[in-house]
């Protein structure tokens, strides 16, 4: 079964607590519910991972790189904009990134630094939008 880590990032357990106008009233458990629901219907085994420290996000990365994680979801969240190390991990690892973000980070005027080392990006379909990533990660690795 193709395994995938679902990375939330920071600000992510704030969801459904603030700025709900922008992002929605589910909270982070009830998203990643959904998100759990979603790969079940698809076949996909998910293992979910909230930080609002960076470097664990990156340590995250590695140690699913070095545990043989087919895949991975990131909602960087608060790290859209961030420094170059969570860049430079999406890059080395072996295994797709796709970025998920519920809301049009780019409707606001913010550039996302992790797109251009992502496999592909979904914006602004909500919750729905892990659904769409979920189902590419399928297909990429042909399950």
């Amino acid at each position: 079964m193709t395994k995938v880590l679902v990375i939330q990032g920071a600000g992510m357990n704030m969801r459904g607590k603030a700025q709900v106008e922008i992002f929605g009233p589910d909270t982070l458990e009830e998203i990643n519910e959904q998100v759990n629901g979603y790969a079940e219907g698809l076949g996909l085994d998910v293992e979910f991972f909230h930080s609002n420290i960076e470097g664990e996000v990156v340590n995250a990365l590695y140690d699913a790189h070095e545990r043989g994680i087919d895949a991975a979801l990131i909602n960087p969240a608060g790290y859209t904009t961030g420094t170059g190390t969570l860049r430079a991990a999406i890059a080395q690892v072996n295994f797709p990134v796709i970025e998920v973000h519920a809301s049009n980070p780019t409707s606001r005027g913010t550039v996302s630094n992790i797109q251009p080392v992502s496999k592909g990006s979904v914006y602004g379909f909500g919750v729905y939008g892990y659904y769409l990533a979920l189902e590419a990660i399928k297909h990429i690795n042909g399950s």
